[in-house]
């Protein structure tokens, strides 16, 4: 089954009213429907642009105040994800829940549901700048094109997510990211390669571009990539397509799913099915050195 990938590298600039956010939203997904993909994907936090509008005196306070625009942004995605025929995973949204603020990504199906999954790790900033809460909750979904997860940012760092929900028959990761340089954005590109190595999963990632006049949103560094497996089936240097850095752009793949489970079986090496699950459960074994 030939799957079609369209992931965002959304551009940050300064808006005057929700209309601004809104028209370059609508502005980006009919660029990437035009393609017919099944999935796009927008970055982690991308509505963050609606702060550049907004009182930030009170960096806390105003991200928590980014929750009044959480309808508007939940019937913008459901109306572009049924329009467009699209899975559409939109970014990730500053989200109240009982007085607790999470990182929260959705998942927009065409036929106009929604599904949510939690930040599990959160950065320093996010914890001692925003005071979030974390999530505590994996899940994958399984779509007509794939059984799909999505981890956000910081969370492919952590490779026991990831092969989590490999081991629970995923097929693509999804990663919107925000990081804010090089050295940011490259943690979680290479984590990227490393869990699609160890998997043999898809994984595809992206991130915001540009800047805001807002504390901690003033530069960005991003760079959308659809990343393969390390085999013969697949792109020659694992990635199947790659955006210009810091630049507003589509990146546009198509994966093929049913080469991951021929790969898991025949490939050059199989390390979703080689872990040794006997060895994980012994204590690691301390030698002192004299």
């Amino acid at each position: 089954m030939i799957v079609r990938i369209a992931a965002v590298q959304y551009l940050l600039r300064q808006i005057h009213d929700w209309s601004g956010f809104e028209n370059q939203v609508r502005f980006v997904m009919q660029a990437a429907g035009d393609y017919r993909p099944h999935f796009v994907l927008l970055p982690e936090i991308f509505t963050t642009q609606l702060l550049s509008f907004m009182d930030t005196r009170d960096m806390p306070e105003a991200v928590r105040n980014m929750h009044d625009y959480t309808p508007r942004y939940l019937d913008l995605m459901r109306e572009l994800a049924a329009e467009w025929r699209v899975f559409l995973i939109g970014g990730s949204h500053p989200t109240l829940r009982d007085g607790q603020l999470y990182n929260t990504a959705y998942l927009f199906t065409p036929e106009g549901d929604i599904y949510e999954q939690d930040k599990i790790h959160r950065t320093r900033w996010e914890r001692e700048m925003w005071d979030t809460a974390a999530g505590d909750q994996l899940h994958l979904f399984d779509t007509p094109f794939g059984k799909i997860a999505i981890l956000i940012c910081y969370d492919i760092e952590f490779p026991e997510l990831a092969r989590m929900v490999s081991e629970a028959g995923a097929d693509i990761l999804f990663v919107p990211s925000c990081t804010d340089d090089r050295q940011g954005f490259l943690r979680v590109r290479y984590c990227c390669h490393a869990r699609a190595i160890e998997n043999q999963v898809y994984v595809a990632m992206t991130s915001t571009v540009g800047n805001l006049p807002v504390q901690g949103l003033g530069v960005h560094y991003g760079q959308a990539s659809i990343i393969t497996p390390s085999d013969f089936p697949f792109a020659r240097d694992g990635i199947a397509a790659e955006g210009t850095a810091n630049v507003e752009q589509i990146v546009i793949a198509d994966v093929n799913v049913d080469n991951l489970a021929h790969n898991r079986v025949n490939g050059t090496t199989i390390p979703l099915y080689d872990k040794r699950h006997d060895v994980y459960e012994n204590p690691v074994q301390v030698v002192e050195i004299r």
